[in-house]
């Protein structure tokens, strides 16, 4: 199997390669993974100009003889190449799996909108820069290579629909060429870095938004490295999701193990069969 990596946000460094190629060799030996230098391309914040990520995209996306495509890592800049990336995608790559989270939520709503059969939201290359790194590197692997059950969110029902989203980054796509049908689904959030008046204010579109559209139900990931405010908010990331539930109608289903951490399951979208 050959799975082909690319950065359609920010770069990651050499070693950062070097690292999940030796993980890969001692789990996988089987496995080849493919780097494209642009992954360590540097243009001001992001891992190459917009037409240089484009077609490092595109290009690795619709290679005959790559199995999957597994993003780099996230930050800021898939929204600026989403929508023309996977319109130039073709039946080669429909075939293929594509994994990421946090700003690759942008490319997995394209993806996913565009009839994508095997999108997911999970551990990305850079995440080996966490602590436990190996474990999340090796459970992408796990999901990418073999679709292992274990890998997986392990509350996902057995037909339901799911998707999951860094909510933020959810938030901003709403209302864009880039958002999926997401009528019947249920849809999984998490948060990094934001304030909890920030989280509000996101789930407030997000469930306002949403709710009308026939959501499913609402679970939440974990909500971590929240700054401190020069006030308290006054509530908690769970308080704040159970109120715009009830307050649009969307079921809360509780909690989910999912988020910017090294702890972060997969979490395929669409269908979910157990098993």
């Amino acid at each position: 199997m050959r799975i082909g990596i690319v950065a359609p946000s920010t770069p990651i460094l050499p070693d950062d390669a070097e690292a999940v190629r030796v993980l890969a060799s001692l789990g996988y030996p089987d496995v080849e993974l493919v780097f494209d230098p642009q992954c360590f391309a540097v243009h001001g914040h992001f891992a190459g100009e917009d037409g240089h990520r484009f077609a490092a995209l595109v290009e690795m996306a619709n290679r005959p003889d790559v199995d999957a495509v597994w993003f780099a890592r996230g930050g800021y800049g898939a929204c600026r190449i989403a929508e023309e990336a996977v319109a130039a995608m073709t039946d080669a790559a429909r075939g293929k799996a594509f994994l990421g989270y946090s700003d690759q939520g942008n490319l997995l709503a394209a993806l996913y909108r565009d009839g994508f059969d095997h999108v997911a939201h999970g551990p990305m290359v850079a995440d080996i820069r966490r602590d436990g790194g190996d474990a999340a590197v090796l459970r992408a692997l796990d999901w990418l290579v073999a679709r292992d059950p274990a890998a997986c969110e392990p509350g996902l029902e057995h037909g339901a629909r799911h998707a999951a989203f860094n909510l933020m980054t959810l938030s901003m796509l709403l209302g864009t060429p880039l958002e999926p049908d997401l009528a019947g689904h249920v849809l999984i959030v998490e948060e990094v870095s934001e304030y909890l008046y920030a989280f509000d204010r996101a789930l407030f579109h997000v469930a306002n938004y949403l709710g009308p559209r026939g959501l499913a139900g609402l679970r939440l990931g974990r909500v971590s490295d929240i700054p401190e405010n020069d006030r308290p908010f006054g509530l908690e990331a769970e308080d704040i999701a159970r109120e715009w539930c009830a307050r649009t109608g969307i079921p809360w289903l509780g909690r989910a193990d999912i988020g910017h951490d090294a702890a972060n399951k997969v979490v395929p979208f669409g269908l979910h069969r157990a098993g």
